[in-house]
């Protein structure tokens, strides 16, 4: 699959230009036999400059293994990072009536487990969340080459949010598989005191109790909070980098330095990072009240929970979502500027939608 993708991708409307600059050169000389030699000798030397820039092909196996292992370092480290704050907010959604809030919630988990129970569950979660990163980050690459593809390159342009929202909903589709267990054995220690306090406790005396189901049955629900924040978290840091850059910058991208472009992704990741943790805030109160109990359903919860219930924890999450996710594409960006990875600019109209627009003589 990955080696279709590669050759999809050569093409492709996201391809970095300085890479096409070399598919470009090298199609020189046949394009046009009959012109001088001094032009495609130009194109061979800025196409041999541009080989060396990147360490890897746009759409190639490492680039896509690369991006993946961006993925599980944004996700993994960032989730771990931020374990006291999920903790808090896991047991303000399950038991509100002793937890009233984000301080009072630091409070007295300080004082019944000490500075040692704000880091409960950090094992599950590091593991659950870099498995999940490399999918959501690898598959989101390899999901927008395949669906640009089959739209053509005017309709990646028109419909690049729609492009964008399909691409990350269909690589979270698979993310939640392998982040599942790791998340209900991590909502189980953080939520239900005495239950065990590490990972090699809790997942055995799990699997003794319900079996597999145990770590599956919030899958649903995981995907119900998962997807929509995905979907959200790409399309709307896509379209705010675009944004930034037309609006904001003073300068195009091409000019701005690499710690320029990673302060416009961090403050275009913290933005699309609060639209998440509201659109998804619903669904993370189900799924954590669904992993503490045992034998209820994700609709059983939703109705006992009501309106209000769900909301709970909302600030809480704000805060650690916007964060994190700023964090997460600060960390994924640095990743591909460390191996030197195509980085594409924001997209552009391509020059024939534009000559059907009138837009261009």
């Amino acid at each position: 699959m990955f080696s279709s993708v590669a050759h999809l991708a050569r093409a492709n409307p996201f391809n970095a230009p300085h890479l096409q600059l070399v598919h470009d050169g090298l199609a020189g000389p046949r394009s046009c036999p009959a012109g001088p030699t001094a032009p495609p000798r130009r194109s061979r030397n800025l196409a041999a400059a541009a080989v060396e820039e990147y360490s890897c092909e746009f759409g190639s196996v490492k680039y896509y293994a690369l991006c993946g292992f961006g993925g599980v370092l944004s996700c993994g480290l960032t989730h771990t990072a931020v374990v006291p704050l999920d903790l808090v907010k896991c047991r303000m959604q399950v038991d509100p009536q002793k937890y009233k809030g984000i301080f009072n919630g630091f409070s007295v988990t300080l004082k019944e487990d000490g500075v040692r129970g704000l880091a409960k569950g950090w094992a599950p979660t590091f593991i659950g969340y870099s498995l999940q990163g490399l999918c959501k980050f690898g598959f989101y690459e390899v999901f927008k080459v395949l669906y640009s593809n089959m739209l053509g390159e005017e309709n990646t342009y028109l419909w690049r949010t729609s492009l964008y929202l399909a691409a990350s909903a269909s690589a979270e589709f698979f993310a939640d598989i392998a982040l599942a267990p790791m998340e209900a054995t991590k909502v189980r220690i953080q939520t239900q005191p005495g239950y065990a306090n590490t990972l090699r406790d809790a997942a055995p005396k799990m699997y003794k109790e319900e079996g597999l189901k145990a770590f599956y049955k919030g899958v649903a629900p995981l995907w119900m909070r998962q997807i929509p924040y995905t979907m959200m978290k790409f399309a709307c840091f896509e379209r705010t980098v675009e944004a930034l850059y037309k609006f904001v910058v003073p300068k195009p991208r091409s000019e701005c330095s690499k710690p320029e472009q990673l302060v416009v992704t961090f403050v275009a990741g913290y933005i699309a990072g609060v639209f998440c943790a509201i659109v998804s805030h619903p669904a993370d109160s189900v799924v954590s009240v669904l992993n503490k109990e045992k034998g209820s359903s994700a609709s059983q919860v939703l109705q006992r929970l009501g309106f209000k219930g769900v909301w709970k924890g909302l600030f809480a999450r704000i805060i650690m979502i916007g964060t994190l996710t700023a964090l997460q594409w600060f960390i994924y960006d640095s990743v591909k500027v460390y191996f030197r990875l195509p980085r594409p600019p924001p997209p552009e109209m391509p020059e024939s939608l534009k000559k059907k627009l009138g837009l261009t003589q």
